[in-house]
């Protein structure tokens, strides 16, 4: 038997609860030059409660093959990676007129 999602009551394969939290998000990326002139993208307006930003931070990571965390509401990944993020985030099915790259 499959499981029904508590949100929407469709079957777990057909849930669309993510998809449109995805929709509603605003996005925005840009860098933090930290110590030791080492920068670090920061993306901020992910919505923890409706997507799985844990997931989300893991597989950023390894599309970027880069360190990172998501603490205080953002992902931090280390170095550049503003330009890569928007193609990514595109893929993972954002919006990409939600997407603000500074």
């Amino acid at each position: 038997m499959t499981e029904i999602c508590s949100k929407c009551g469709l079957p777990k394969e057909l849930c669309i609860c993510e998809k449109i939290a995805k929709e509603r998000q605003k996005i925005s990326v840009f860098l933090v030059q930290k110590r030791y002139k080492k920068f670090m993208t920061v993306i901020r307006g992910i919505d923890s409660k409706t997507i799985d930003i844990k997931k989300l931070t893991k597989e950023l990571k390894n599309k970027l093959a880069c360190g990172g965390t998501y603490k205080n509401n953002e992902i931090e990944l280390q170095g550049d990676h503003k330009n890569k993020i928007k193609d990514i985030l595109i893929s993972k099915g954002f919006p990409e007129d939600i997407i603000d790259v500074k």
